[in-house]
């Protein structure tokens, strides 16, 4: 019996450990790249997060829920980290394996750490591999069991940033690009985001985004609460109202814009938790997980 037990324990395993898969963003040539050395360095802080540095190859890594537990929803998970590292356990990871307990489809994305040596325009190599992101998981939607029309994306702090970029500049995907196939989210959640590129945003990633001098333009393309239409997909927010990194005000503005322009969104906002609290804001005995679900649930994708 007990050998049986731990032969179940090892299969299981092993069929979990198949469900991760890491493959490359792009099946041949990365765009927008300049032939440097990968340097990308892997390290577990003294908290237990892993934090990936110097991202020049993007991957997408997939967890699949049980088999037959699949709802056919998806979500595309894009860590956070200031567009300098990222965070890709506590923000990545462990948050697909919760989807996962959902039957939900994850799929957390290691895009470009936006770098002038490694990139010819450092700008837009975030947004192209979250668009590629949108484009490798719908176009390949029968293959991972999975709707070509219940694809989300969700992003933490910086990469809350990229998630809302690209519900927001879905109508003009950057770079050349010939596909043809639609990379508007059909929903996002947005955790602590850096929304502004303006003086409220986080500056550590104004800059290694757009540059310490970027022009007026610039400053109004990436800053998404401007962004905002009538095709911008349904959004969650969650925040902390005493998060010194990245202000409050970056997901009122964001969520006011919704409001004005007749997108649904949700929003909650906790007192305290200050930034990068992962899944796990300690100043409250609320998951907000369990709210996502929730909404998600309400609109439909469960």
């Amino acid at each position: 019996m007990k050998k049986l037990l731990i032969t179940m324990s090892l299969l299981s395993t092993m069929a979990y450990v198949k469900a991760q898969q890491e493959m490359p963003l792009y099946p041949n040539e990365v765009p927008n790249y300049k032939s440097v050395p990968n340097t990308q360095r892997s390290e577990t802080d003294k908290n237990g997060i892993l934090r990936i540095s110097e991202v020049s190859v993007p991957t997408l890594t997939l967890y699949s829920p049980p088999k037959g537990k699949s709802d056919g929803t998806s979500v595309i998970i894009c860590p956070g980290g200031g567009y300098s590292i990222l965070a890709a356990s506590h923000e990545g990871s462990d948050v697909a394996k919760e989807f996962n307990k959902m039957g939900i489809t994850a799929f957390v994305l290691k895009y470009r750490i936006p770098n002038d040596k490694a990139q010819i325009d450092k700008s837009i190599a975030p947004l192209q591999d979250a668009q590629q992101a949108i484009r490798v998981v719908r176009k390949d939607a029968l293959k991972y069991g999975i709707s070509p029309n219940k694809i989300g994306i969700m992003g933490f702090s910086a990469g809350g940033h990229l998630a809302a970029s690209a519900s927001t500049h879905f109508a003009k995907p950057v770079g050349e690009n010939t596909d043809e196939t639609n990379v508007r989210p059909d929903f996002s959640i947005l955790v602590y985001p850096v929304i502004s590129m303006k003086e409220f945003g986080h500056r550590g990633s104004i800059d290694q985004l757009i540059g310490k001098n970027p022009s007026s333009e610039l400053i109004e393309l990436y800053s998404n609460e401007t962004q905002v239409t009538k095709e911008t997909p349904p959004v969650f927010l969650v925040h902390a109202g005493d998060d010194m990194a990245v202000p409050v005000k970056n997901s009122l503005s964001y969520y006011e814009a919704c409001q004005k322009n007749g997108v649904s969104a949700n929003l909650i906002i906790y007192p305290k938790g200050g930034h990068g609290f992962g899944m796990n804001n300690k100043s409250t005995k609320e998951k907000w997980m369990d709210n996502v679900k929730n909404w998600m649930d309400s609109m439909g994708w469960l």
